[in-house]
């Protein structure tokens, strides 16, 4: 069994792994865990009626948990407006890349994802972060991700990419 203490750690180690994995870290990962740093938002350069922005396959999970939390990623972007290009390779203001690492323990799972908003060049103009739980967590954490918890990362990040979009 893992202490909530352990397991706590244990998210954070894996969260410090995911966020170095996308390139993210120029800043002491110390920082990084509690909030002290966080890399500058730059402004959208483009009017919010006029932005576009295109989903590269998340990387980290599953093809199953990618696909179903694209469609739920498409279904809100399509509630809120956000005009989203669904082609392979055809171009777009922005292209998001998403990184989603999930860990266990005996009685849930937690799925931590980050969101990079890049411009055409490959700069990150923004990053979206956070992280869901599901109950159940024996085995494979990926198997206990319920619909409930990728809707709900679907959600805030669609809402985080709006309130980006909105602030300039």
């Amino acid at each position: 069994m893992i202490k909530r203490s352990s397991f706590s750690r244990f998210a954070a180690l894996g969260l410090l792994a995911l966020v170095a994995g996308c390139g993210a870290s120029q800043v002491p990962p110390g920082e990084l865990l509690n909030g002290s740093a966080q890399p500058q938002a730059v402004r959208p350069n483009v009017a919010p009626d006029k932005a576009t922005f295109a989903f590269d396959r998340f990387t980290g999970a599953p093809g199953n948990v990618s696909d179903d939390l694209a469609r739920y990623v498409a279904t809100v972007a399509s509630q809120k407006n956000l005009k989203l290009v669904r082609r392979v390779g055809a171009p777009a203001t922005y292209r998001v890349k998403g990184f989603l690492s999930a860990t266990g323990s005996q009685d849930s799972s937690v799925v931590f994802y980050v969101f990079d908003i890049v411009d055409a060049n490959g700069n990150r103009l923004q990053r979206i972060e956070g992280q869901e739980s599901s109950e159940g967590g024996t085995g494979d954490p990926w198997a206990h991700v319920t619909r409930d918890t990728l809707e709900r990362i679907a959600a805030r990040s669609v809402v985080a990419i709006e309130a980006w979009l909105y602030s300039s």
